[in-house]
């Protein structure tokens, strides 16, 4: 029964190819870093969202050590039936105190605390009005409740108020977007967000996945950021990005959405318990976020860095203060080639195109990390030069 399927499969795996769109695995070895293993290479590694070089650090894994020698491997429950240990609640009080929210409830991931919300939260009654730029998750799990849906332009905030009004007939109306928008490095207007939930009596969340950690004068956040903590609804958020680079997600915000979540989100239920190791490196996080900011400080000069320095060497990159970094080359197969390049000289780099992206506004998103060193940085400017200019020469000579 199986070959039809395997044929169409085969068929689509080659469509896939043919359209330059085949996602390879490269495997590497030992530790995320600023440097790491690819197969028999040692590369600077410029395309992971390690943002703040927790994810090898040593405070972290003796953290994670410690959590996994008194606490055990796993919880092999869910939480609500014998699956929450005294690790848990400690990190959803300290991850409340730290992003200045009445609750937190934890997730195996920040794609599950998106697929919990809104189905659990929204009706037919409801409306969300959801960035059309937001990320999968946020998209799927809109999809799972029975909402009205409404999409407005990317940080437009005329075409914003369109859709409110559009929607004001509904019971509750939602507002979601990204935090940051992960492929551009673009922030969303949180302020002018707040500004037009206010005007039109709704509510307002923010996936803070790629800001959570380093965004913000104490590392809170977009919702820092922008001064509007107390007037976003609903935060989600990350474990796997800047606070320590592993695994799991949560939702915070008001402590009736949260203690309902808690009762009904499906995600939640019926998903095991965030492993001891994790929970525990995570509360060491919180720590060393609260006791000293030159991580942060390290990320945004390294940034800073490059943005100036890419620039000086005459690629076009996209305006922002973000540690992602897109370094546009418009036609898709020139940027996967400069990616493949820029690996053979030890600079490991992904390329984007679409429909990740528009159509001809290909590029190579590169993200910075405090663990990358100032040398890091202009070494990694100086191969983008350099395989630019033999991509051009053989390119003249065809």
């Amino acid at each position: 029964m199986y070959s039809a399927m395997r044929d169409h499969l085969t068929r689509e795996i080659e469509d896939i190819r043919e359209a330059g769109l085949f996602k390879d695995q490269r495997l590497i070895s030992g530790p995320q870093s600023a440097r790491i293993s690819v197969g028999d290479d040692s590369v600077l590694n410029f395309c992971s969202n390690n943002y703040l070089g927790l994810a090898d650090h040593p405070d972290l894994i003796e953290a994670a050590k410690r959590a996994l020698d008194e606490s055990g491997f796993g919880m092999a429950s869910v939480r609500f039936i014998c699956g929450t240990q005294d690790l848990h609640a400690r990190l959803e009080r300290r991850l409340s105190e730290f992003l200045r929210v009445d609750d937190t409830i934890l997730y195996s991931s920040c794609f599950d605390a998106n697929g919990g919300v809104f189905e659990t939260l929204l009706s037919a009654e409801d409306a969300v009005i959801s960035d059309e730029l937001n990320h999968a998750s946020i998209i799927d799990g809109i999809r799972l409740s029975k909402a009205a849906r409404f999409r407005y332009k990317n940080r437009d905030m005329v075409d914003l108020e369109k859709q409110l009004i559009a929607a004001a007939d509904a019971r509750h109306r939602l507002i979601v977007t990204d935090g940051v928008f992960s492929m551009d490095g673009y922030l969303a207007p949180l302020d002018e967000i707040c500004d037009l939930a206010e005007r039109h009596d709704a509510l307002v969340m923010v996936d803070d996945s790629h800001a959570v950690g380093f965004v913000g004068p104490n590392g809170q956040g977009t919702p820092e950021l922008f001064g509007v903590q107390d007037r976003v609804d609903i935060v989600t958020g990350t474990l796997g990005k800047a606070l320590g680079g592993a695994s799991g997600g949560y939702v915070a915000g008001h402590a009736e959405i949260v203690e309902i979540l808690r009762q009904r989100s499906r995600p939640y239920l019926f998903s095991n318990s965030l492993a001891p190791m994790i929970v525990g490196a995570s509360l060491r996080v919180l720590d060393m976020l609260s006791e000293a900011d030159d991580l942060r400080t390290r990320l945004n000069r390294n940034a800073a860095l490059f943005r100036e320095s890419i620039t000086a060497a005459g690629f076009d990159v996209l305006d922002g203060e973000h540690p992602i970094v897109p370094v546009m080359i418009g036609d898709a197969a020139q940027a996967a080639r400069m990616a493949s390049a820029l690996l053979e000289k030890g600079v490991y780099v992904t390329a984007f195109s679409y429909p990740v992206v528009p159509m001809g506004r290909a590029r190579i998103r590169v993200q910075l990390s405090a663990a990358h060193s100032e040398d890091d940085v202009r070494a990694a400017v100086a191969a983008f030069a350099q395989v630019r200019d033999e991509l051009d020469a053989a390119d003249s000579t065809d």
